[in-house]
């Protein structure tokens, strides 16, 4: 996923999904729950554990799972963040990887907002 952070910026893609302040409230979530996680764990330095053929292949299925959901009409959340999950599981490459957790989060957040926009 790419997007032009300068329109971003300029509130042409806010990130509020249709309810103003709903990025901040759902990132401000986000940022809680951190701080709880680190009260509660303290520092946790751990393998990634990513990598190898078989997360390789969950990957791909994953992706055609979500384009095949698509393309029938049927694609919900957990298609779209079961995918990027699984591309993270994937990934052995640090930078690549954390561009992939970087998606996770957002797809994450995003789904937090369209649960916020219910009535």
């Amino acid at each position: 996923m790419t997007h032009d952070t300068s329109a971003i910026i300029h509130g042409a893609q806010d990130g509020d999904a249709g309810i103003p302040g709903s990025l901040a409230r759902a990132l401000g979530d986000v940022a809680a729950e951190r701080a709880a996680q680190d009260a509660r764990f303290g520092m946790q330095e751990l393998p990634d554990g990513t990598g190898g053929a078989d997360a390789a292949d969950r990957s791909a299925a994953a992706r055609d799972e979500t384009d095949a959901a698509d393309r029938a009409g049927t694609l919900t959340w957990r298609h779209i963040l079961a995918e990027e999950v699984l591309e993270a599981f994937a990934e052995t490459d640090p930078g690549r990887l954390r561009a992939e957790l970087v998606q996770v989060a957002a797809v994450a957040v995003k789904w937090v907002q369209a649960l916020d926009r219910r009535p």
